[in-house]
């Protein structure tokens, strides 16, 4: 299935690394961010993931740079702010809890809903697919770490989502597929000090390191060609279960 393929938060890390395997792969890319992306062979598109009219536009720019059309999608745009309900500073910021879900959630439904209804004109392949849409969950919808209340409530609805939006895209041939990761060599990661970094690297079973966005990629890869995967969030760290701190 090549085509266009739309990746939002695609300027770094695993947004990065999953528009350039889709590249190589035979995809025409379009990189959407609120940064300028520099991916080789990727178009770049600049706008805030929550923004109907700026993702409406990467959509159709996706559409328009393959002749079968927008096939890909993938939402890795998300922040990740830290912050107790009620902490030392006082109580957790109304305006950053909403903040984050409109990224994180409300982010990732914008890029599905317009990304699906651009599928749905699509011609479909063997198996009647029009169209595949990964969103990027967390191991934090499952076992939230202290601060993560608006990260974890944010990534926790991305899974309640997807069998919801798988099963209402079946009649149109959509799938809708999700992944968790868990602790991933990511440009938040990088900035920490290398002891914490490696706190956390020592904290996954096996193997016991940062996940590297080329697995995440892969990952998505193996969701793209495999017709039969639908409507699941696949966890992807390691047999990670994050402990309270």
């Amino acid at each position: 299935m090549n085509g266009g393929a739309l990746v939002t938060g695609g300027a770094s890390g695993l947004g990065a690394a999953t528009g350039a395997m889709l590249a190589e792969r035979g995809y025409d890319v379009v990189l959407f961010d609120r940064d300028r992306a520099a991916e080789p062979g990727c178009r770049a598109v600049v706008g805030d993931v929550a923004d109907e009219a700026a993702v409406g536009a990467a959509v159709a720019a996706a559409a328009e740079e393959a002749a079968d059309g927008l096939r890909v999608a993938v939402a890795c745009a998300g922040v990740a702010p830290s912050e107790r309900i009620v902490g030392s500073r006082g109580v957790h910021d109304l305006a950053r809890f909403e903040h984050v879900l409109r990224v994180n959630l409300a982010g990732t439904f914008n890029l599905l809903r317009l990304a699906a209804a651009a599928m749905a004109g699509n011609e479909p392949d063997d198996d009647g697919c029009r169209g595949v849409i990964v969103c990027t969950a967390s191991a934090a919808a499952y076992e939230p770490q202290v601060g993560q209340a608006a990260y974890a409530a944010s990534k926790g609805g991305v899974v309640s989502l997807t069998l919801c939006a798988a099963r209402d895209l079946a009649s149109l041939g959509i799938r809708v597929v999700s992944i968790a990761p868990g602790v991933m060599e990511t440009p938040m990661l990088a900035a920490m000090p290398e002891q914490v970094r490696e706190s956390l690297a020592a904290t996954v079973p096996f193997p016991a390191r940062l996940g590297r966005p080329q697995e995440f990629a892969s990952l998505v890869e193996s969701i793209v060609h495999n017709p039969y995967l639908n409507g699941e969030t696949i966890r992807l760290d390691g047999a990670l279960r994050m402990p309270p701190r």
